[in-house]
């Protein structure tokens, strides 16, 4: 189903602006190719800046991805999750660990979540602040909701692709790193859900792009977002130019 989500949002976006692209083919040249570097300075050019948000469940490659379209396009780097952990540091957790959400530690660290949302309302406070900047990518699951700027990327995967792409990256069989999976994500969408009434994983409306990872790896996912951003993002900016706060 989300696979065909994926088409029909392609294809909903290109059709939105192919009209307004030709209209500007003399000012932006091919509405069907804007080059790497006309994209980039298209980008650089805005009032506030570009702001992209990448989410998807653990184990989706929404981090890696979003790392390397901040390093590829020159934009700042900043992870809703990373926040969390520091705070989690400070109150005396050992976060040093490879899958630490996926650990008991990280599981208990959810439930001090789940019973105080300052810890979350303090990180999410920070990235609006910081979108607000401009020129930034947001490794973030609650900004595609709480921003109304922004480009925002979706990354499906199943529980079994994510599963065994965890127990790879963090060395623990498929049974642990579903378990932890599983505990992980009942807690973070009941923190969302309680704190800002969204349904995370459920509710895809605020994006403008959702791409299938169960049939990519993260080299492709990679690909098809950085052509996204080159031949559609700038026309996308000049559309919504001045309409978004």
């Amino acid at each position: 189903m989300v696979h065909h989500m994926l088409i029909l949002y392609w294809n909903y976006l290109l059709e939105d602006n192919i009209s307004n692209g030709r209209e500007k083919k003399e000012r932006t040249g091919d509405w069907r190719a804007c080059p790497r570097k006309e994209a980039e300075e298209k980008m650089r050019k805005k009032g506030k800046g570009i702001v992209i948000c990448i989410c998807g469940m653990a184990g989706s490659g929404k981090s890696t991805v979003a790392k390397r379209i901040a390093a590829k396009y020159g934009l700042k780097y900043y992870s809703g999750g990373d926040a969390l952990k520091a705070l989690a540091s400070e109150r005396g957790y050992n976060i040093e660990r490879r899958g630490w959400w996926e650990s008991e530690e990280g599981v208990k660290f959810l439930n001090e979540r789940l019973k105080s949302p300052d810890f979350d309302r303090m990180v999410d406070a920070k990235l609006m602040e910081l979108a607000e900047e401009g020129n930034v990518v947001l490794d973030s699951w609650t900004m595609p909701w709480l921003l109304k700027r922004g480009f925002k990327v979706w990354l499906e995967a199943s529980e079994e692709v994510r599963a065994k792409r965890i127990a790879e990256r963090d060395g623990l069989t498929f049974e642990e790193a579903l378990k932890f999976l599983r505990e992980k994500e009942w807690r973070t969408k009941n923190i969302y859900r309680k704190l800002y009434g969204f349904r995370l994983g459920e509710d895809f409306k605020p994006f403008h792009l959702i791409i299938d990872s169960n049939i990519l790896d993260a080299e492709e996912v990679f690909q098809t977002l950085s052509f996204v951003i080159e031949r559609y993002l700038p026309l996308w900016l000049e559309k919504t130019e001045g309409s978004t706060g």
